[in-house]
């Protein structure tokens, strides 16, 4: 039987690369509750780190600490919160593809600058075409595609 991991918060902070300063900020929150030895020092365990991967997913989607610490507190109720906990979840996947959405017509709009500066500077587009006027010429021709 193998030995379950004890990480300081030093060793934690390595393992997460978050800040000390965060790793507690978090505990305060109370998004993380790591335990404490005999002499009252907090340690992290491997179960720690599986859980703050799942926090910082989380909070990548665009997840408030607010709404992160309400889905802690549903948790920590047990198994009659699944039902808040899964309306909680599916408003931040909404939120997420939303952000997503944005993001990619974003992206989209850059390619297409980058790709209206190139042909400037390769002498593919002519010089008194403005980007607007470019990208009506590629709209057009995608819709006669």
């Amino acid at each position: 039987m193998s030995r379950a991991n004890k990480y300081r918060i030093g060793q934690f902070s390595q393992v997460t690369h978050l800040s000390a300063a965060t790793l507690r900020y978090y505990e305060q929150e109370g998004l993380l509750a790591p335990k404490r030895d005999s002499l009252g020092q907090r340690f992290y365990t491997d179960a720690d780190l599986a859980w703050l991967n799942f926090i910082l997913h989380l909070k990548d989607t665009g997840m408030t600490i607010t709404d992160l610490k309400k889905y802690v507190d549903l948790r920590a109720q047990g198994d009659e919160t699944i039902s808040q906990r899964l309306a909680l979840l599916k408003q931040v996947q909404v939120q997420a593809e939303a952000q997503l959405f944005n993001l990619k017509n974003s992206l989209t709009i850059v390619k297409q600058k980058i790709a209206w500066y190139e042909g400037k500077k390769n002498a593919t587009i002519a010089d008194d075409e403005t980007f607007v006027a470019y990208l009506n010429r590629i709209k057009e021709r995608k819709q006669n595609d």
